[in-house]
């Protein structure tokens, strides 16, 4: 029988300064506090159980909403900003 989810690891490296980092997006219902990330050799990780399919997503460092730059898909959302895109 098929996994119906899958464990994925995001890790946001373009804030090796930052005091806190969280990620938010279509799988936590965009909390911007909800999901914080753990600081571990100068990057930031998270460990998240997604479901397959497609999910956006944006890391919030020290309050600041962005984009992941290694993410390979960007797409425009409703507010006039980008989103980060992962596929399971």
């Amino acid at each position: 029988m098929p996994k119906s989810e899958s464990t994925v690891t995001f890790v946001c490296m373009a804030a090796p300064e930052a005091k806190q980092v969280f990620i938010a997006g279509d799988f936590n219902a965009w909390d911007p506090q909800k999901t914080r990330m753990v600081k571990r050799n100068g990057t930031f990780r998270k460990r998240i159980e997604l479901a397959p399919g497609e999910h956006e997503y944006k890391f919030i460092v020290d309050g600041k909403w962005q984009t992941d730059p290694s993410a390979a898909i960007q797409v425009h959302n409703s507010i006039g900003s980008m989103n980060s895109v992962i596929r399971i």
